[in-house]
């Protein structure tokens, strides 16, 4: 199993760890601040020292309970190898702030509009989240948009804790898509996700610590994909 870092403080930026195993797919870690893709975020990206060897993260991956680090070379990493990892700040920042900006809006859309996340997607340069919502429209979309602004901007703070499965029962609508509930089925504990004031949702990703860090967002497009579809896309100015 490895631990998670990301999950302590996702603002490291370096960590040193050891080398479990290597696999064909790439290679485990005991430990690691690389998030792998998951739950609509993409991976992180960086650079290793593996034995004062340099090695270049390009894609990251689940494995069960491991993470998969998968590397522009494997050669030359073995079992028990000193690691030291540099993860890439600008792209883990910028995806941090898209998925905080994403939460508050799509609890926005659900609290006030009664529209449900189907799903989202979150990349360094932009994020896109859709909805059942058939009402939902670009001119309305706007508006959201600009009402998720105020709310970023009253400074919310942002922490994340785990619960037991039946603390987590006492919190209705922790889980808003199909996938999260089939997700969760096999997990002892469930990771939460609490924008103060704003939202409560079980999430495994990484986000600010404030709201106020993510500045200003704007409608970047809105594509209409069927009655019970509706896509709204966001970039950070």
């Amino acid at each position: 199993m490895t631990e998670k870092l990301y999950w302590k403080d996702a603002y490291i930026k370096e960590f040193e760890a050891s080398v479990v195993n290597v696999i064909p797919e790439g290679v485990i870690f005991d430990k690691t601040a690389f998030y792998p893709t998951g739950g609509g975020q993409a991976n992180d990206t960086g650079e290793l020292l593996v034995d004062g060897m340099p090695y270049k993260v390009n894609d990251v991956r689940k494995s069960g309970e491991d993470i998969v680090h998968i590397l522009d070379k494997n050669a030359g990493i073995k079992p028990g190898g000193k690691v030291i990892g540099k993860v890439d700040w600008r792209r883990r920042y910028s995806l941090m702030k898209y998925h905080t900006a994403i939460h508050i809006l799509s609890s926005l859309v659900l609290k006030k509009y009664g529209g449900k996340s189907t799903g989202n997607m979150l990349y360094p340069d932009k994020a896109h989240i859709d909805f059942d919502f058939p009402q939902l429209n670009r001119e309305l979309g706007i508006k959201i948009v600009e009402e998720t602004q105020s709310i970023i901007d009253e400074r919310h703070a942002v922490t994340s804790r785990l619960l037991t499965k039946e603390e987590a029962a006492s919190f209705p609508g922790l889980i808003r898509t199909q996938p999260g509930e089939e997700l969760i089925k096999g997990l002892a504990s469930i990771r939460v996700v609490e924008i103060e004031g704003v939202d409560l949702q079980a999430d495994g990703g990484t986000h600010v610590r404030n709201t106020s860090e993510i500045g200003a967002i704007k409608l970047s497009s809105f594509e209409n994909k069927g009655a019970h579809r509706k896509r709204i896309e966001i970039k950070i100015e």
